[in-house]
């Protein structure tokens, strides 16, 4: 048996785009031969240093409901382990995006508390030592597609054996299935075409969450 294909996927657990993107990729996983592996990034490093050029709304997100949550998260990889990423994200994107309950305090450790986490990982919600591991998992990321795109960034095995990596893609609803399945073959398809960059059109409906 052929070992399955790795996939790296970068996330901030505020944005429902990524979230989308993860259940397609999860969805993916059941059809294609890839194992989905979780990494950390931030829209708040990401944008830190032109928050001056932001909507005021979105530079207020970003300072006062972003870092919060990354920084929890961050602390609960480092002190258990990359693998509880995956569970930890699938209960925060539930309760922030799915049920609406936002990214505050009581939501993640609400979410801590579903996958069995401690909630002293709250601790780390104003401040965390393990900033410098957090700034580390966004810059692996984001070093691989540049800084004009956000978050979700996906990276896979290329056929050079360098990997191959990408933002989103952008989809809503998440695709189940065959459909899925497509989307994969069709992305991986033109992001392996050099000197290809970007396929876009205008977003005409935001994130549908009723199929997850």
């Amino acid at each position: 048996m052929s070992e399955k294909t790795p996939v790296d996927f970068w996330f901030d657990p505020l944005c429902p785009w990524a979230w989308m993107t993860s259940r397609w990729v999860l969805e993916v996983e059941k059809v294609r031969d890839i194992e989905v592996h979780w990494h950390l990034m931030s829209l708040a490093v990401l944008n830190e240093d032109k928050l001056d050029e932001l909507p005021a709304d979105y530079r207020e997100m970003l300072e006062v409901k972003a870092w919060g949550p990354v920084r929890v998260v961050i602390a609960a990889q480092e002190e258990h382990g990359r693998e509880v990423l995956g569970d930890l994200y699938t209960a925060l994107g539930t309760r922030i995006h799915n049920r609406e309950e936002g990214p505050g305090r009581d939501t993640v450790a609400a979410a801590l508390k579903d996958v069995g986490l401690p909630e002293s990982l709250m601790d780390h919600w104003d401040d965390t030592p393990y900033e410098p591991q957090l700034r580390a998992s966004h810059k692996e990321g984001i070093d691989k597609v540049g800084q004009e795109v956000g978050t979700p960034v996906i990276a896979v095995p290329g056929a050079d054996g360098e990997q191959l990596a990408f933002f989103g893609p952008v989809v809503t609803p998440a695709p189940k299935g065959e459909d899925a399945a497509k989307l994969w073959d069709g992305t991986l398809a033109v992001a392996s075409v050099p000197g290809f960059y970007e396929i876009k059109r205008t977003r005409t409906k935001g994130p549908d969450f009723s199929n997850l």
